[in-house]
Parts: C-alpha cells; sequence; structure tokens
C-alpha cells in the first residue's frame, strides 16, 4: 500500500492528481487549509482530508503526527501554492511594481511552505522503502527559457511567482543530493486553467497532472534531483 499526502488538494491540480493516484491504487491524504471543504472533496473520489497549512509550523506538525498513527507515508506531492501577482483582469505585477511585500507572500506558501512540509515529513518517508517527493513547480522557473528569447515564458513580466519557483527547483536539487535514497524531483504540469491563474491556462487538470502523477509513482531506480514536464526533462 503506497501512502500519498498532496497538499492544496482540495481542488485544481491537487485533487485531480489525487483523484488519478487514488484510481491508482494509492492511499491518499488530501492537504488542505479547510477541513470542511477538504472533507468534501476526498468524499468524491474516495481518499481522505487532512487539515494542513504549509504556512505554518504547528499545523505541518500536527499532519505529521496524524499521519504517522495512519501507518506512515511513502510520497509527498508539495502542490500548494499562490500567485498573487496575478490578477483578475489579466494583468501581472511586473518589476516596476514590485514590493518586498508580495516576495514575501508568495515565498511563504511556495517555499518556505514546501521546507516547512518536507522538515516536518522526512522522517516518515526515510522509513519507506520507496520514498517519493515531487515538487510542484512552473515553466517560469527556468532560468534557461527566461534568457532564451522566444522561449516559453520568455516575455512573462512577473517576477515574485517564477522566483519562487526557481527557489523551489534549489530546494529540491538540494534535497535530493542530501537525501540520496529518496527520489525528489521538481516538475512543470504546463499552463493549466486552474483558480491559481483565474481559469486562463490553456489546458486541462487531467493534461497538468500526468506529470505530478508520472513522478509520484517513480520506484527506486527512478531520476531524482531533476526537473520535468510531461515531455521529458527541463532545463534549469
Amino acid at each position: 500500500m503506497t501512502r500519498t499526502l498532496i497538499t492544496g488538494a482540495n481542488k485544481g491540480l491537487g485533487l485531480e492528481t489525487a483523484r488519478q493516484l487514488t484510481a491508482a491504487g494509492h492511499t491518499v491524504y488530501l492537504g488542505c487549509r479547510d477541513l470542511d471543504r477538504g472533507r468534501y472533496a476526498a468524499a468524491q473520489i474516495g481518499a481522505t482530508a487532512v487539515q494542513v497549512d504549509v504556512t505554518d509550523e504547528i499545523s505541518a506538525v500536527a499532519a505529521a503526527r496524524l499521519i504517522a498513527g495512519e501507518g506512515g507515508l511513502d510520497v509527498m506531492v508539495n502542490n500548494a501554492g499562490i500567485a498573487p501577482e496575478w490578477h483578475a483582469d489579466g494583468t501581472v505585477t511586473g518589476a516596476h511594481e514590485l514590493t518586498a511585500k508580495l516576495m514575501e507572500q508568495t515565498f511563504a506558501t511556495n517555499v518556505f511552505g514546501a521546507v516547512r512540509m518536507l522538515h516536518a515529513f522526512l522522517p516518515l518517508l526515510a522509513q519507506s522503502p520507496a520514498p517519493v517527493v515531487v515538487n510542484v513547480s512552473s515553466g517560469l522557473a527556468s532560468l534557461d527559457r527566461a534568457t532564451t528569447p522566444g522561449a516559453p515564458g520568455y516575455g512573462y513580466p512577473g517576477v515574485a511567482y517564477p522566483a519562487s519557483k526557481t527557489a523551489l527547483n534549489m530546494v529540491t536539487v538540494q534535497f535530493a543530493k542530501a537525501f540520496p535514497m529518496i527520489r525528489i524531483n521538481a516538475v512543470e504540469p504546463g499552463f493549466t486553467a486552474t483558480d491559481l491563474n483565474g481559469a486562463a491556462g490553456h489546458q486541462s487538470v487531467e493534461q497538468g497532472a500526468e506529470i505530478i502523477v508520472k513522478m509520484a509513482q517513480l520506484g527506486p531506480g527512478g531520476p531524482t534531483g531533476g526537473f520535468f514536464s510531461a515531455t521529458g526533462p527541463l532545463a534549469w
């Protein structure tokens, strides 16, 4: 039995990833800030809701204790993320308007939240025979793309969200080196229509979840410390 925790999982990519992994035979825990919403979503797919706010240390530790009592954890998907630089009218806060407060807000969830979850759950993952961590990143994190005219995302003006995901990529690399027994990778799901971007994405959650689900099912011989999309490895 593979036990899997997915943060930010009561809707969007997180919920679709949970649905697909549940169908694949995983015992899935939907990590969500609002437990009532989580329970409603979990009931639709045969999963279990767990209250966890990735920006709160006490919440992360409590979730780890609860899941430890349920038998441990094999897979963790750090999916919870925010993009406050994206606005309902389609505009994006770029470098000219960027504030440190916006950067702090974005990093609190997208980077510090993932590190907080890793710190809380690494003892459980270390006990698994085939532990896996999937960090949900973005193609906007790629410095190669950001510096190559014409590449996907080259013209994106935002700073906070791409920077947070680039930082998450470095977290992925360094943790993968520190814990070689755990498959730890970052993934680019593609521009998926979710609440995060006001449903502006051009692909479905089913398509976006494909690479997350694939990497969540890695065996001990799978890659680690990499950055992947549905079409293969991506340049950092």
